[in-house]
C-alpha cells in the first residue's frame, strides 16, 4: 500500500533530507580541518570563499545561500574543546564578499549578512572582501585571498582572454625593514631628519639600496624553483590542484609571465614616520610623504617585471608579522632609542595605526579603516586592516554598521573580538596578559590564576588570521596586549 502525500507535502520532506544533508557536510568539513594536522603539527590552513554572484542565479544561488548559512550557523556553535566547552575554531577562514545584494537593508541576501554579524560578533569570523573596492582595484574582477591576506594579481590566460585565479599560486615573500632604513637616518642626521633635505635624499637613496637587496633574495627564490619537474609533487604539479602539466615536465612555464606571483614585503610605516620625524604616518605633514614611500615600493615591483627574464610577477605586500614582528624589533633596538617606537618588541603590521591608539586616542573603527585603506590600496599583492572591538554579541547593528564602512571603504578588514575558556575553572571571558615579573608576557585566567596555556583555549587574531596561545612569540604577545578598542 502507498504513502498518499501531496506535492506541497512531498516538496517539505524533500527541502527537509537536502537541509539535513547540508548540516552533516558542513559539520563534516569544519571537524575533519580542525582534527587533521599538517606535518609540521598545524591545521589545515583552509580558506572558504563566499560570493553569492559568483553562483549563476537561481537554483545555484540558492543552493550556495543554503551551504552559507548552515556554515555561519555551525561557526557560532563552534566545535567543543577537551573541557567540553563550545569554542571558536581556528579554520577554515570564512571570507564573506559584501556586495550591493547583501550589505544594505533590503537587499536579496541581507539576511545572510545579519547572520555573518552575529557569527562575527561571537567568533572573529567572517573576515571581510569588498566588492566595491576590489573592482576598483582588480580590474572589475572579485575574488579570494590566499592565506591571510595574500591577492593574486589579475592574469589572464592567453587562450581564452579571461582571467584566471583559481589554481594560480605564490612563490614566496621577502620582507623589508622599512623603520631599520629610517632609524639609521635618524642615527645620523637627529631626530627631525624629515626637515633635512640632505637626509630626506639619503632615506631615498638607502630605501632604494635595501629594495634591491630584496629583489635579489626574490630573484633567488624564483630561479632556485626552475627546472623543479612535476613529479616532485603530482597533485599539485600533474593531477591539477595547480596545474596539469606532464610527468617528467618542469613547471618553468608556471614561473613568469605573472601566472605566478612573488611578493616585496613590507612593516612598520608607522615607526618610519616616528623615526624621521617625531610624527605618526597619518599625521597630515606626513600622510602623503608615507603614501609616496609605499608607492614607490609598488612601482619598483612594477619596474622588476619589466626588466627581460624577470617577470615573475612581483608585487607588493603587507607582510603577516609572525615571527617578524619580534626579529625585526630586535634589530631596531641597536639604534638609538625613541621612547615608546623602537623600546618595544613588536613594530606595526605594515601601513597599520599605532594598535595603542584607539578610542581613548580618537581612533575608532571607522577613522581607522578609512585611514589605513589609503595605503591598502597601493599594496596590491596583498593587505588586510582589522579593528579591536569588546564583546560585539548585544550590538550587532553596531557590527553591520562596521561592514557597511568596509564595503564602501576598503578592500579587505577584519573585526576583532576575544572569547576564551578557561579549562580549570570554567572561566569565560578574555585571558589576561600579564608580566611574569621576569620580563615575559603569559597568559593568566583572571578568575582562578591558571597560568598553563595547555588547559586554557585563547583565540587571538595574529594578523590576518586566528591562532591558539601556544602559536605567538614574545613580540606578538606585546602587541596583541597594547591594542587598544576602536570600539
Amino acid at each position: 500500500m502507498g504513502l498518499q502525500v501531496t506535492q506541497e507535502q512531498f516538496d517539505k520532506m524533500v527541502e527537509m533530507s537536502v537541509a539535513d544533508e547540508i548540516e552533516k557536510g558542513v559539520q563534516m568539513i569544519q571537524y575533519q580541518i580542525n582534527t587533521l594536522q599538517t606535518t609540521n603539527g598545524q591545521s589545515p590552513f583552509a580558506s572558504l570563499f563566499i560570493y553569492f554572484e559568483e553562483a549563476k542565479p537561481g537554483r545555484d544561488r540558492e543552493d550556495l545561500v543554503l551551504v552559507t548559512k548552515e556554515i555561519l550557523k555551525q561557526r557560532i556553535k563552534g566545535i567543543k574543546n577537551k573541557a567540553g566547552t563550545w569554542v571558536a575554531p581556528t579554520f577554515p577562514k570564512i571570507l564573506y564578499v559584501l556586495s550591493e545584494n547583501n550589505c544594505k537593508e533590503g537587499t536579496p541576501y541581507w539576511e545572510v549578512t545579519k547572520l555573518a554579524a552575529e557569527c562575527t560578533a561571537k567568533r572573529m569570523v567572517p573576515d571581510y572582501i569588498s566588492e566595491k573596492k576590489m573592482k576598483e582595484y582588480k580590474e572589475g574582477n572579485v575574488y579570494g585571498c590566499m592565506g591571510c591576506r595574500s591577492f593574486l594579481s589579475v592574469w589572464k590566460d592567453p587562450e581564452t582572454n579571461k582571467p584566471k585565479f583559481w589554481g594560480r599560486f605564490n612563490k614566496g615573500v621577502v620582507t623589508i625593514n622599512l623603520p631599520d632604513v629610517a632609524f639609521t637616518i635618524r642615527d645620523k642626521y637627529g631626530d627631525n631628519s624629515f626637515n633635512n633635505n640632505a637626509a630626506v635624499a639619503e632615506f631615498w637613496k638607502l630605501l632604494d639600496e635595501r629594495l634591491e637587496m630584496c629583489h635579489r633574495a626574490l630573484l633567488m627564490r624564483c630561479r632556485y624553483l626552475e627546472g623543479t619537474p612535476s613529479d616532485v609533487a603530482p597533485i599539485l604539479w600533474q593531477a591539477g590542484a595547480i596545474a596539469r602539466l606532464k610527468p617528467g615536465e618542469t613547471i618553468d612555464k608556471l614561473l613568469k609571465g605573472g601566472y605566478s606571483t612573488a611578493s616585496l614585503g613590507y612593516v612598520g610605516l608607522w615607526e618610519t614616520s616616528k623615526a624621521l620625524s617625531g610624527k605618526r604616518h597619518t599625521d597630515p605633514e606626513m600622510i602623503e610623504f608615507c603614501k609616496q614611500i609605499v608607492k614607490h615600493m609598488k612601482e619598483k615591483c612594477d619596474e622588476w617585471n619589466e626588466i627581460p627574464d624577470q617577470n615573475y610577477g612581483f608585487s607588493l605586500y603587507g607582510t603577516p608579522e609572525e615571527s617578524t614582528t619580534f626579529k625585526f624589533a630586535k634589530r631596531l633596538m641597536t639604534h638609538k632609542t625613541l621612547p615608546g617606537v623602537n623600546d618595544k618588541n613588536y613594530i606595526m603590521n605594515s601601513y597599520h595605526m599605532d594598535i595603542r591608539e584607539g578610542l581613548n586616542h580618537g581612533v575608532d573603527a571607522f577613522t581607522k579603516l578609512s585611514t589605513e585603506s589609503e595605503f591598502q590600496k597601493y599594496t596590491n599583492g596583498g593587505a588586510v586592516s582589522y579593528v579591536e572591538t569588546s564583546h560585539m554579541e548585544n550590538n550587532i547593528p553596531a557590527v553591520l554598521a562596521i561592514m557597511d564602512h568596509i564595503y564602501e571603504n576598503i578592500l579587505y578588514a577584519e573585526i576583532n573580538s576575544k572569547f576564551d575558556n578557561c579549562h580549570k575553572c570554567g572561566y569565560s571571558g578574555e585571558i589576561e596578559l600579564v608580566d611574569n615579573g621576569k620580563g615575559h608576557l603569559i597568559w593568566r585566567c583572571p578568575n582562578c590564576g591558571n597560568t598553563d596555556t595547555a588547559e586554557m583555549t585563547i583565540i587571538r587574531r595574529i594578523c590576518g588570521y586566528c591562532a591558539g596561545a601556544n602559536d605567538m612569540n614574545e613580540g606578538r604577545k606585546g602587541d596583541i596586549k597594547g591594542r587598544e578598542l576602536n570600539v
